[in-house]
Order: C-alpha cells, then structure tokens, then sequence
C-alpha cells in the first residue's frame, strides 16, 4: 500500500515509479526496452499515467503494452481518510462516531480492526507514509482493540487510569523521604538495605525538608520538560522513522495505536512495564549527575508529575472538567483531530509557547 507521495518520490530513471488506475508500478528496469524511449516514461515518472497511455496524440497504447505493464506491479494507492481536518472545533460534548470496522478495512486495507493488531503491523504490506497518513486519522470502537492474540500479552497492554498512581505514588513518597533522610545523614544503600528509619522521622531537621522541597519542584519543572519533548521529538518522530515494519510497529506500540484509537480507555496511560523502560535512562542520568539525596528529590518531583500527566490525560478524553481542564481538553484532542503536528502539551501550553508549536483551536 502506498501514497500518491510514495510513487511521486519516484522520478527519476534510477527509481522510476508511475500509477494507473489505483496501481503502482516500479518501471525502472523497463526504461531502456521501451519502444518509444525513456524520455517519454521519465516526463511522467512518478505521476499517475492512465490519460497519458489513453492519449492518441501522445502514444497510443496496445493491449499487450497494458499486460506488459503487469509485470511490473508492486502495490497499490491507498484510500485517503480525511477525519482530521485544519477547520475541525472542538466542543464539551463531543464524541465521536464509532467506526464500521468491516467497512473501514474494506476500503483502506489498512489494518483489521476486528483482529489482532500487533501481527498486522509486524507483517504490515503499506508504506510508512501511508501507515503515517492513516494512523493520524482516528478511528472509533465501543470497547477497546485488541492489539495481541494470547491473553497474557493483552492483559500487559490494558491498563485502567487508577493503576498509575497505586503503582507509582508510593514509590515517588519513598524516594522522597529517602532524599529528606539523606538530606540529613548518610543511609545504607538501597540494595543492601532499602527501608527507612521512619521512627526517625520526627528529629529530621527543617531544612532537610526544605531541600528535598526545592529539589521536588525541580523535579516538577524537569517533568514538564520531559513531557513535551518525548511527546514531540520521541512519539512524533514521524519524519527520521525507518520505511521497515518492525520500526512502524514500535512507533505504532509507543504512540501510534493511540492516534488511531485515541478514545480507548484501557490505552490512555502508560502500562507500568513501559514507562519502566522509559523512565531508566533518565533517572539513571540524574544519579550520575546529582548526588543521590538530590536527584531522589528530583525523581520524586518528576514521578508526581508523572502521576497527575497520565490521569489529566485520561480524563482530558474521557470526564467532565473543570473549566481549565475543559480548555485543555479541547487543545489535546485538536491535537487530534485538526493538527497533529502541533499542541504537545497535555497538561500545560507552556512549553509550546516557547517553542512556538501552540496549536490555536
């Protein structure tokens, strides 16, 4: 499956691609055998050239040339949704249209909404520019997708909103305190004994306190930060990602699946497995850059942050809202639905005010 973007990259007579009729053809190794020369394919090359080959005044055209043609076929032009559109509104009561998931496949050929998805993209025959062009048009079910086949596997990709903070809120208390302690004193290291002298916890010193604190609202700062350019620069890679499967699935498990199906509630925050892995390099660095009362401070700044992004996230598309909510509500989903190469604050514009990517809605 390609785009009318794909074949017209093709235009010149190492690569020469041309379309009829919905197909591709790949004719470079044609060039030097055509009757009529290869300056009349390459003034076409990587054009559609059904009226070319119909035009008596240019070359008329046999049936054993339309046969010949067929040799050289290697894919299709796609179908082009356009959900997303520059003049789409957001509104406090929207809600989309669940998708006919019979129909879509029909006519995109894309993936089959009604399988498993990870294989289909494992063993994906499109293009990553018609991948790209069809997983930013947001597609609609009434209960989630199913992305593997054994239920083991799904289970780890689903994960309800509450799950966020149960897992990650006590571990952000611990690194906090754990900074508080060493604030004050040395501490044994976590792997030869991880537990807290909490009995203690009533002689800490204030300023102990206090430094945690700044280091905390460093780590809040440190988030937003984060958050924006992950957002951006890691799950919006669009442009520098390799044309292999194996590369679009990754995209398509990271990000992708929830442009696609961005009302999905079970894949609205990260499963704890994956924001595991993204957070490692991360607060790896900050022990090699802080000691480690300073950057457990800041790790527990940036993890509470961490917790209040996935559940503003969730319910940016999925609850009722106060006003400020309601506002940025309507900014993610035109991240959405009207641009989505704009608008990568989820809890917060402020980090697209300074790198002017505000998406105006």
């Amino acid at each position: 499956m390609y785009t009318v973007e794909d074949v017209a990259s093709h235009s010149n007579a190492s690569s020469c691609w041309i379309s009829r009729a919905g197909k591709v053809y790949d004719v470079s190794g044609f060039l030097n055998d055509h009757p009529g020369g290869d300056d009349l394919i390459l003034n076409h090359a990587g054009k559609d050239v059904g009226d070319a080959m119909r035009d008596e005044d240019e070359h008329v055209h046999s049936e054993s040339a339309y046969e010949m043609l067929e040799e050289y076929l290697i894919g299709r032009i796609g179908a082009e949704e356009s959900i997303v559109r520059e003049d789409w509104e957001a509104t406090d009561d929207f809600h989309p249209d669940d998708t006919d998931s019979a129909r879509d496949y029909e006519k995109n050929q894309f993936l089959d909404l009604r399988k498993p998805l990870f294989m289909q993209m494992w063993n994906a025959n499109f293009s990553k520019s018609y991948y790209l062009q069809q997983v930013h048009q947001p597609r609609h079910l009434p209960e989630p997708a199913r992305l593997f086949g054994p239920d083991i596997l799904e289970m780890a990709t689903r994960t309800v909103w509450y799950v966020v903070p149960i897992f990650w809120a006590p571990i952000a208390i611990y690194l906090f305190l754990r900074s508080v302690f060493q604030f004050t004193g040395p501490l044994p290291g976590f792997f030869s004994n991880p537990t807290l002298p909490l009995s203690q916890l009533g002689t800490i010193p204030t300023d102990s306190f206090v430094k945690t604190g700044l280091c905390f609202l460093a780590g809040n700062v440190i988030w937003t930060m984060l958050e924006y350019g992950m957002h951006r620069f890691l799950f919006h890679i669009d442009e520098y990602l390799p044309d292999k499967p194996a590369f679009l699935t990754l995209h398509f498990l990271m990000h992708g699946i929830h442009h696609y199906l961005p009302m999905d509630r079970l894949r609205l925050v990260m499963p704890p497995t994956l924001f595991t892995i993204l957070q490692f390099p991360f607060t790896q660095l900050a022990y090699v850059i802080f000691p480690a009362s300073v950057s457990n401070g800041i790790i527990a700044g940036a993890f509470t942050f961490y917790i209040l992004y996935d559940c503003m996230h969730y319910a940016l598309h999925h609850t009722r809202l106060p006003q400020y909510m309601k506002d940025m509500k309507k900014y993610h989903l035109a991240h959405h639905y009207k641009n989505f190469e704009l608008g990568f604050g989820v809890t917060s514009k402020i980090w697209d005010i300074a790198f002017n990517t505000v998406l105006k809605v």
